[in-house]
């Protein structure tokens, strides 16, 4: 699965981004998709999560600002971003996680930088 992450940028205190994810390939195949963060020098951390049953999960420090959304007709995911902090600068990946048969694989997209000024 080929991802292509987007809408990253530049924006102030309490402003607002959207991030898309675009899938191709063997989509089929997901059963779950995500956005994880990344600061210099840290772990990427898990932001939020989709299901293929739409399900969603979101990290304590994004619960209520942000929302996690999947199109199924253009295999497309998204992350709505509202009233946005400073420490939500980082570098932000698109993740999927497919199964076919036993094996399982995690593909990622490109990163999208976020910088929140204060």
């Amino acid at each position: 699965v080929q991802l292509q992450a987007s809408g990253g940028g530049l924006v102030q205190t309490g402003g607002s981004l959207r991030l898309s994810c675009a899938a191709s390939g063997d989509i089929f195949s997901i059963y779950d998709m995500g956005w994880y963060l990344q600061g210099p020098g840290k772990q990427r951390e898990l932001v939020a999560g989709i299901n293929r049953d739409g399900s969603t999960n979101y990290a304590d420090s994004v619960k209520g600002r942000f929302t996690i959304s999947r199109d199924n007709s253009n295999y497309t995911m998204y992350l709505q971003m509202n009233s946005l902090k400073p420490e939500d600068t980082a570098v932000y990946y698109c993740n999927a996680r497919r199964t076919i048969g036993k094996i399982f694989f995690n593909d990622w997209g490109q990163g999208t930088q976020v910088t929140v000024s204060s």
